[in-house]
Formats: C-alpha cells, structure tokens, sequence
C-alpha cells in the first residue's frame, strides 16, 4: 500500500484520474484574493490587554491569526522544516515501514486523507504523530534521519506551551477566567501531522487538501516560509490567500471553541492548494480535548437569556463522527445543534 505515497514516485506530467475533482469542486485559483487585514498580533507587546482584545477580534472576524514573536526560537522552525524534508526524501522501503491507511493508529504515514472512504483524492502525503504524553509515545517515532526525534519533539514541547497560553487568552478574550478553557478540555491530547505536498502538474484540478474545518480545540501551523499554500474562507464566499510571514505561527480555532463560545468564535473553513513549480512543506499541531471532556457553550455566555447553540457532547462522540464523514461535507457542529434536540 505505501506505493500510493506521491513522495516514493517521479514527478507527473500529468495529474491522474484518481485526483481530479469535478469541475464544480475545484479550486478556482483566479479568483482566490490576498488580504491585508489578516490579523497579525505581536505577542510579546507590553500591553497584554491590547494582545487579548486583538485576538478577541480576530477569533470573532476570521476565525484565525498569525503570532510572531511567539516565543519559539527561528532556528527550531527552520530545523522542523528541514528534517520533515528529510524524512519524505527516505528511499520508498524506508518510508514503506511506517506506511498505514488506519485513521485511529497513533504513529503512521499516509497519503490524501482517508483513503478508505475517499473517491477523489487529495495530493498530500503526511506523517501523523500523537505528541502527548511525549516520552511514552517519543519511542514508536520515526528513527531515520537520525536527528527527527530530537529536533520534532523539541518544537513539540514548544508548540503545547504556545498552545495552553493562547488558550488562556482566549479565555480572557470570551470574559471567562484564564484557565476555563483549558479545565474544561482536560488533559488535553496533542497530535501533529508534517504535510507534504509535491510539485502538481495540474494545481488547479485538484487540492492538496479540500475545505474543512478542524474537530480540535487549536491548531498550530507552521507554514513553509517560501511557498505559499494555505486559503481561508472569509465572509463565506471569498477565499483568501494565507501567505508565510517570517517566523510567523498561524493559529486557527477548531470546532471545539466554536462550540464552547457559542457560535461567538468561529472554526474557519481553510483548505490547501498545491503548487506546479515547487513542492510545500507544512506542520501542523493540534491540541485536542482529552476523550471524555464533556464540550458544551460556557454557562456565562447564555447566563443572559440566550439561548445555548449546541447540545453537549463527549470529544469522543464528535471525533468519530468527524471521521465517519467525508472531509469536506457540513461542518460538522451542524450535527450537533442543540435544535437537532426537538
């Protein structure tokens, strides 16, 4: 099965069969805009009131922003970049090893999304790595290059650390106590999949991956800073452009702070389009609520007579839904309304 990774094969003149989307789900790249508006917070600002009201706005407007001064050091990003690079350059048998299309295996190599249940495929191949709790999954991790473990797991440690204090200002954001979100998301699981997506000889027949938007509760991506790929849908209609900053961490909302802000904070729909010059690297981190967490609006948001938009549920009960659907149908907080109720 590993030879269906787009990374073990010589570059296509032409895209297969296999991965063109019918041309009314294409992707449409003449009429993809840039924004100059994309919110940009700096961090390490002295005024840490201006930092929670700036991404109070951008989780309301965008439902997404960019950080820098971030806390994480150049050189780790530029390592994690280079030694993903490395791994998806390994000879075929190398990768072949750790190659597996089951969605609930913690350690694996894949290609598209899920291809059990896929009919178009998607031009990515990925390695997907559970990160938490680290030093008992850090063992089953890749060995070769020899350096992937050390340098992966220190960024590993570094993005939950950004991840858990944007929580706390999202807290604060939403006028909840700093540390709500994170009690009520428990001991939250973090997982991370370092993307590849080669050179595409047809970019606009197909994605790298569709529309979608993410099941967690943050996403942390790490864009390649020389080849841009990531698209937002803002206002529901126009797709934007995301376009790498240096040293920039694009933070997106997951379904499970929609849900918990009541509909306030928005899960963006974001996909990613490939490229016929250049191959793409992204990783992506995600921090997750812990199976059992109980996700439902914070009471102090619906304390005024508004009324709660979504029924309660396990993160276990949304993730296997999630993953019972194909990536890019209704959000699928749609299902869990609390109209769905009556």
């Amino acid at each position: 099965m590993a030879n269906q990774l787009l990374s073990t094969v010589e570059r296509r003149e032409t895209l297969p069969e296999s991965y063109v989307r019918p041309e009314f789900d294409r992707p449409q790249l003449a009429e993809v805009t840039t924004d100059s508006n994309i919110p940009l917070i700096d961090l390490a600002s002295p005024d840490k009131q201006l930092v929670i009201a700036e991404i109070g706005l951008a989780c309301r407007t965008y439902g997404f922003f960019q950080v820098i001064n971030h806390g994480i050091e150049e050189e780790i990003l530029e390592k994690v970049m280079a030694v993903g690079l490395q791994f998806f350059r390994l000879p075929a048998e190398e990768k072949a090893k750790l190659y597996s299309d089951e969605p609930s295996k913690k350690i694996r190599l894949s290609t598209s999304f899920n291809v059990r249940k896929e009919t178009v495929r998607n031009w990515r191949d990925y390695l997907r790595l559970h990160c938490h709790p680290l030093e008992e999954l850090l063992p089953e991790w890749p060995s070769n290059p020899e350096s992937f473990k050390e340098i992966v797991s220190t960024y590993c440690r570094e993005v939950r650390l950004l991840g858990l204090r944007l929580l706390g200002a999202i807290s604060l954001s939403l006028g909840l106590e700093e540390d709500y979100i994170e009690n009520v998301l428990g001991e939250q699981e973090q997982h991370m999949a370092v993307n590849y997506y080669p050179q595409c000889p047809e970019p606009d027949l197909t994605y790298g991956l569709p529309k979608h938007t993410d099941p967690n509760a943050l996403t942390i991506l790490l864009q390649d800073p020389k080849v841009a790929g990531l698209q937002v849908l803002k206002d529901g209609d126009q797709w934007i452009a995301v376009n790498p900053r240096p040293n920039a961490l694009v933070i997106n909302l997951g379904d499970q702070l929609q849900a918990l802000s009541n509909g306030v904070y928005k899960s963006v729909w974001h996909r990613a389009v490939v490229n016929a010059a250049q191959e793409r690297m992204s990783v992506a981190s995600f921090l997750c609520p812990c199976n059992s967490a109980v996700i439902s609006p914070a009471g102090k948001l619906v304390a005024d007579g508004d009324a709660p938009m979504y029924q309660s549920y396990t993160y276990d009960e949304y993730y296997k839904k999630f993953w019972s659907r194909n990536l890019d149908q209704e959000h699928c907080l749609e299902l869990f309304r609390a109209s769905q109720l009556q």
